[in-house]
């Protein structure tokens, strides 16, 4: 591989060089430039460190596209498993390569083993306008134009949306699969409402007014709101735990991640849990409450008072 390197050098720096004279000198600063960093990328390349070369080969190509480099930065990605990559860049070097390049036959070989170790992915998010990547490296932004190929095996595929989490989602991908991932954020329960309860002079203060909402509506009305929040919360931690499940059964996963929705997948059962305890507490003392009414003399009167908050309900009772 060493000496199919130092040909492409060659046949690199002779493409580089034939620039039209207006730009000549400009050719010439920028191939330099761009031979240097090609010369490290052989030298890395030689050394099997793939990622380092690859880096070096990029580099140049920057500076001074031709096809040479093109080969060499297919060859690199091709010993990284990045297959995807490696046949992107062996078609970009058949389309920009001469008809009698040195190393053109070789790359139509690889490009028909390369077809075998590759799928696709059709990625959707709800809503659109997501920024998607696969694997860490940047896909575009929905809707995309066009499937996305990818290497086979377990792909990371993630979306960012506007003010949510990134949604993240693992999948299993084999030779010439079509597959469709839909990304959709998972809704952010709200702060629950808290009932305080705060006890009343048996006797209102003189001069304030002895009307007010029955101790039975605001009772029940709060009973309701905390088991419809508990409800809401714990459908949330059923579909959290759910994509746990998902996480855990897909192989492999990172600790990252599990942790990721296990921690998730807590908290949200932790709020389920505190809102149907509080519903229950509010439902029974208001049951209790209605069953003592019904035995009091009607001189007693009852009222109730309630002072609302952004992040509280706080109620007066008066008996």
């Amino acid at each position: 591989m060493r000496g199919a390197f130092v040909a492409s050098l060659a046949a690199f720096v002779a493409f580089a060089l034939a620039a039209p004279d207006s730009r000549a000198q400009e050719r010439v600063i920028d191939t330099r430039e761009a031979g240097r960093h090609f010369d490290h990328g052989v030298v890395l390349y030689g050394e099997a460190d793939y990622p380092g070369a690859l880096a070096e080969f990029k580099r140049a190509y920057a500076l001074a596209p031709n096809a040479a480099v093109l080969f060499n930065i297919g060859e690199a990605q091709y010993q990284l498993q990045d297959y995807a990559s490696a046949l992107a860049s062996f078609n970009r070097y058949v389309v920009e390569a001469p008809p009698g390049a040195p190393h053109r036959a070789d790359v139509e070989h690889d490009i028909e083993v390369l077809r075998t170790r590759v799928g696709h992915l059709t990625i959707v998010t709800v809503p659109i306008g997501a920024d998607v990547s696969v694997d860490d490296q940047p896909a575009g932004k929905t809707p995309l134009d066009d499937h996305v190929l990818v290497s086979v095996g377990h792909r990371k595929v993630s979306a960012m949306f506007a003010g949510a989490p990134p949604v993240v989602r693992y999948v299993d991908v084999a030779a010439d699969d079509d597959l469709s991932v839909t990304l959709q954020p998972t809704p952010v329960a709200r702060p629950p409402f808290t009932t305080t309860a705060v006890a009343a002079p048996l006797a209102p203060a003189p001069g304030e007014a002895r009307s007010g909402v029955s101790l039975g509506t605001i009772g029940w009305v709060a009973t309701g709101t905390l088991a419809a929040g508990a409800v809401s919360t714990g459908i949330v931690a059923w579909k959290e735990s759910m994509d746990l499940k998902n996480a855990r059964d897909s192989f492999p996963t990172s600790a990252a991640t599990l942790a990721d929705d296990s921690d998730r997948t807590r908290a949200y059962s932790i709020v389920a849990d505190s809102l149907t305890a509080a519903a229950v507490a509010v439902g029974a003392v208001t049951l209790t409450s209605a069953i003592l009414g019904h035995r009091r003399p009607r001189t007693t009167e009852s009222a109730v008072r309630v002072f609302l908050a952004p992040a509280a309900v706080r109620a007066a009772f008066t008996f």
